[in-house]
């Protein structure tokens, strides 16, 4: 008497699907908690500028530190450039909020009759930062058509 162990292909197709499903859902039940990408907070020494900005929000407020404790420094409209100086992550109420150091392009400073770029903080969420100055110009121009 024999004994041994037959199996034809489609006993071990469908052993092998089996195992593929089994192998799939068990990866899908776990909840890995992903923590969220922050950059890293840029020193202002670092390089002289990160890119340019356009204000995307009717005006805001330059406040003189990040964060909803600032004061206000002076106010920026609608598709003003900036240039983006440092970006750094804060904790508020136990969440994260990015923020950017700006300075009002020049050319900003002059149609306002000002003579000094006047710097401070803005919510990440009311700019749109470019890399260069020409492509933040162009959305700026987009903006106030």
């Amino acid at each position: 008497m024999r004994v041994g162990f037959s199996c034809n292909s489609g006993q071990v197709l469908v052993f092998f699907g089996l195992f593929l499903l089994v192998s799939f859902f068990s990866g899908c039940g776990r909840s890995n908690e992903e923590l969220p990408v922050m950059p890293p907070a840029t020193h202002p020494l670092a390089r002289e500028y990160i890119g340019y900005g356009v204000v995307n929000v009717s005006f805001t407020h330059l406040l003189d530190e990040p964060g909803s404790g600032g004061v206000s420094r002076g106010y920026i409209r609608r598709g003003t450039v900036v240039c983006i100086i440092e970006r750094r992550q804060i904790i508020n109420r136990r969440n994260n909020e990015s923020w950017v150091l700006a300075e009002e392009s020049q050319e900003a400073v002059n149609s306002q009759g000002a003579g000094v770029p006047v710097q401070g903080w803005l919510n990440e969420t009311t700019v749109e930062i470019f890399d260069n100055e020409s492509r933040a110009k162009t959305a700026s121009k987009a903006m106030n058509l």
